[in-house]
């Protein structure tokens, strides 16, 4: 269907062509009107850059404004997400989902035209000192809940189940409002309805916020998404990077145990470790701080006096129960709702988080059943290794 489809019919004043509507339901866009709305793909239009490539704003002449995903030409990754976002696009309509206007085909171009979210992406906000403080508690609670909220209506109330894959702060976009919306469906992979988990030898994701269950073996299912989606809420209370402990170039070339409770998840390849990036620091320390009765101490101190003290020690308290290590043992949206928004609704006490021992990871390595891992970081999917 995709190599089939050109640009070349003619279009209305928003580049629409005239049939309307091809595919998934989904608007074709000429490639003159999005080149005009985008000032020919100018520097000063750059968003930003992932793994399919850089992302530009673009008004049309009518004043309607979009962002648009361009393929770099030299991404096998893009080709493989633009498809995806297609196929899965028209199953999905939420409030906290980014909307998918159509796509653009043009020669070897390839391009995907979304609405515009003012407000850029909620990792612009939560990580930066001046600007966090704009994020007060009632905002960041509606931000958490906006995305528990996307995430139920992706697992349990669309038409397909979806996995999402790389739920993190860059892939939660805000609008004029500072309402979240969930994007970037690239990774993502539909499941039948009667499917609870799948198992893959190529791992999509973002480190430190894949599950262990799924960088181990493989696993995946929507108890992945929920492990994820702790580790964001509690990135969102703190103002705190999962990674903040780790140095990404960090290779140890020794042979020796180097996989502790407090340090991060290494796997072993041939003769070399590599920090995968599980957030164990991160999230030991939120788990220590509960467990001593001082969870406050994670808070973000911009946060300041409008804090909901309760409500900020029970967003804690579910963000470990989203991380707990056993996949089963983790609640699932439907369950993380009410246990955010029901005060009087008793909660189970948080074991500690998920870690991994030395000898699962060496015995892993050895057998030689490590997966190819394709790890997302600062925002641009790379391939790590391949397992042998």
């Amino acid at each position: 269907m995709l190599n089939m489809m050109n640009s070349n019919r003619p279009t209305n004043a928003n580049g629409l062509q005239n049939d309307g509507k091809r595919g998934h339901d989904l608007s074709v866009f000429s490639y003159a009107s999005i080149a005009a709305a985008t000032c020919n793909f100018s520097d000063k239009n750059k968003l930003g850059q992932g793994g399919f490539g850089p992302v530009y704003k673009g008004k049309f002449v009518t004043g309607q404004e979009i962002a648009v995903k361009r393929l770099s030409k030299c991404s096998e990754q893009g080709i493989s997400e633009f498809k995806n976002e297609l196929i899965l696009i028209y199953e999905l309509q939420h409030t906290n989902l980014v909307q998918l206007f159509g796509f653009c085909i043009h020669g070897e171009e390839r391009m995907l035209i979304y609405e515009y979210m003012p407000n850029n992406s909620l990792d612009y906000f939560l990580f930066d000192s001046i600007r966090s403080q704009q994020l007060d508690w009632d905002r960041r609670f509606r931000i958490i809940e906006g995305i528990a909220q996307g995430l139920l209506y992706l697992h349990k109330y669309s038409r397909t189940r979806i996995i999402h894959r790389d739920v993190k702060a860059s892939n939660v976009l805000l609008d004029e409002r500072m309402n979240p919306k969930i994007s970037d469906f690239g990774m993502a992979r539909i499941f039948a309805n009667d499917e609870e988990e799948a198992n893959t030898m190529k791992i999509v994701g973002t480190r430190g916020y894949m599950s262990p269950e799924y960088v181990m073996g493989g696993n995946f299912s929507t108890k992945s998404d929920v492990y994820s989606f702790g580790v964001l809420m509690l990135e969102i209370l703190s103002g705190r990077k999962n990674n903040s402990f780790y140095n990404d170039d960090r290779a140890i070339n020794l042979v020796g145990y180097v996989c502790q409770t407090t340090t991060p998840f290494v796997l072993l390849v041939g003769e070399r470790f590599i920090d995968s990036g599980l957030p164990n620091v991160f999230l030991f320390q939120a788990w220590a701080l509960w467990s001593e009765g001082a969870g406050l101490g994670l808070m973000d101190p911009t946060i300041g006096d409008s804090c909901d003290k309760d409500q900020m020690l029970r967003c804690i308290h579910v963000g470990l129960l989203c991380v707990k290590e056993n996949a089963a043992d983790r609640p699932t949206m439907s369950d993380v709702i009410p246990m955010l928004t029901n005060e009087s609704m008793s909660l189970p006490v948080p074991t500690k988080p998920a870690f991994c021992s030395e000898r699962n990871v060496i015995t892993d390595a050895v057998d030689g059943n490590r997966p190819e891992i394709v790890a997302s970081v600062n925002g641009i999917s790379i391939s790590d290794f391949d397992g042998r």
